[in-house]
């Protein structure tokens, strides 16, 4: 039941070696006409390298990371990582907001303030919500040691365990995109009577869709959505037959080189957000570098890979569930969801279609993906037995950093 204080705290040995790899990379020979449609083209990521070499600061980025509360308790086996960031406000709500791949805890690090403490950006204080943010096992600094059968609804029992048992929420709220929302619509499967609702920015990919087998009978914007999908798995789903097939064949690469990383995840960044072709549109280099960095620190690229895997082999199927939900669409997301199949499977309460944004909105767009989380949830505020327990604080002792555990973590105990 303990809850330890957590500090990001790098040794130096690793940020040496990394600028060692960085000044050594071996770049391959590409035609002089490239470009993003064969991808990621080399005048890209020789930019982008010579930025994580002589630019970005990880000093500085980790100093930004500890203002927020960081904790880690063990769940299952697993010693999971979270953000729990208190809210301002006279009856913060729980919430928990699940990432996704190839992004980290670091996909909401924008909207936490305006979540917390609404009053500081002209809000109200009574939209306050209780931040909790974890990093799911094998991604960042939550261990893995056993990945096998780690789902996403395995996941969702996890934070169950971590929202009542360690935390004492009764009743709470989600959030999520990616491989989150899956999580999340685990949770309010699973467990109805905790969630009071959920909001989701996406529903995943629709496979009932692609495999129907009357597709005369679909409405006009789900037979859009069969071929708008099957285009995108055709031209953008490589990565994800592979990581769901062969994770660890590609955990070798990625793990190794710095470059290989960065192109594997960077490519999704620019493919996947509202940046019109122009990465650094959407997010700064820091932003990109500092998840980059974070995959390559805690050499967590395979772990989190492995989900995909586990999640063709072992996900038992969604049950549909009466938790209310808020569905938020961002234009250039992966394949938005049409209304009419969303409205057959979830208890759709809101449907917001937003002006812009892509399937990173919380970084893309924090403010209007903050707004559109307080303007839901604001019909959902939670009873008295969504409190936490007050003792809470005393199950929670100091941790030393995650420098005091590199030899735990060399020797497995992370995956």
């Amino acid at each position: 039941m303990t809850i330890e204080q957590f500090t990001i705290d790098i040794p130096q040995s690793p940020l040496d070696d990394l600028s060692r790899r960085l000044e050594h990379i071996r770049w391959p020979t590409l035609a002089a006409d490239e470009d993003w449609q064969k991808g990621v083209p080399s005048h890209f990521l020789k930019s982008l390298m010579d930025s994580w070499r002589n630019d970005f600061n990880w000093r500085e980025q980790e100093a930004e990371l500890n203002r927020f509360s960081h904790y880690r308790s063990e769940i299952d086996g697993y010693h999971i990582h979270f953000i729990y960031q208190r809210g301002k406000g006279p009856t913060p709500v729980p919430l928990i907001l699940t990432h996704g791949w190839p992004d980290s805890f670091t996909r909401y690090q924008k909207v936490i303030p305006y979540l917390t403490d609404p009053a500081r950006f002209g809000g109200s204080p009574e939209d306050a919500f209780d931040v909790i943010i974890p990093s799911i096992p094998g991604f960042g600094f939550s261990s893995c040691p056993h990945p096998a059968g780690l789902n996403n609804a395995r996941v969702a029992k996890l934070w169950f365990k971590l929202m009542t048992d360690r935390l004492g929420y009764q009743s709470f709220c989600a959030a999520g995109g990616d491989i989150g929302s899956s999580v999340t619509r685990y949770l309010a499967a699973l467990y109805p009577d905790h969630l009071t609702a959920i909001h989701l920015t996406d529903v995943g990919i629709i496979r009932d869709l692609m495999t129907h087998p009357q597709p005369e009978t679909l409405t006009e914007e789900e037979q859009a959505y069969r071929q708008s999908a099957a285009r995108w798995v055709r031209e953008e789903g490589g990565y994800m037959s592979i990581q769901s097939t062969k994770p660890w064949t590609l955990a070798y690469g990625l793990n190794d080189s710095p470059a290989g990383l960065a192109a594997w995840i960077a490519e999704k960044y620019r493919s996947w957000s509202d940046c019109g072709g122009d990465l650094f549109n959407s997010f700064t280099p820091d932003e990109v570098l500092t998840n980059i960095t974070l995959y390559w620190l805690t050499e967590s690229i395979g772990t989190s890979a492995h989900i995909y895997r586990e999640n063709l082999s072992s996900l038992p199927p969604l049950q549909k569930s009466t938790v209310p939900v808020g569905v938020a669409c961002f234009p250039a997301d992966i394949l938005p969801p049409p209304r009419s199949f969303a409205e057959k499977h979830y208890h759709i309460c809101r449907w917001s279609n937003m002006p812009r944004g892509g399937h990173f909105p919380s970084m893309e767009e924090p403010e209007l993906f903050a707004d559109d989380v307080r303007a839901f949830f604001r019909a959902y505020r939670l009873a008295e037995d969504s409190r936490p327990f007050y003792g809470l604080r005393r199950n929670i002792r100091p941790g030393q950093g995650y420098a005091s555990r590199q030899i735990a973590v060399k020797s497995g105990s992370r995956r």
